[in-house]
């Protein structure tokens, strides 16, 4: 295929059944794992259908990994029950203690 015009390419796509076509205007896509998330901003993105199956090309222009922190409900009611808060302030507690129960909890009952 070395030295096919984009014509014959085209030509060829389409009796094999393959679609392309861009995503126009995408800002970002977020790849969520457990603990991270990579956000790929300002992507180009091409869409490929074969044979009804579609298939995404992400070509990111720049790439932040975040750490996310999961933190349970189980371990939100413990330090609500232990600390006597609301679940607003034991999720705020967990957070700020990284999701470390007993520092939570400390830090909550003292003072």
């Amino acid at each position: 295929m070395m030295g096919m015009n984009p014509r014959q390419m085209k030509k060829l796509m389409k009796q094999l059944g393959i679609k392309m076509e861009e995503l126009e205007g995408v800002e970002e896509v977020v790849l969520r794992m457990k603990g991270k998330e990579i956000i790929l901003k300002e992507p180009a993105v091409t869409v490929m259908v074969v044979q009804g199956e579609k298939t995404y090309q992400i070509i990111p222009g720049s790439e932040e990994v975040r750490e996310v922190l999961e933190i349970s409900e189980d371990d939100i009611k413990l330090v609500m029950e232990q600390a006597g808060v609301d679940y607003d302030t034991a999720k705020k507690a967990l957070e700020e203690a990284k999701g470390d129960l007993a520092e939570a909890i400390l830090k909550l009952t003292e003072g």
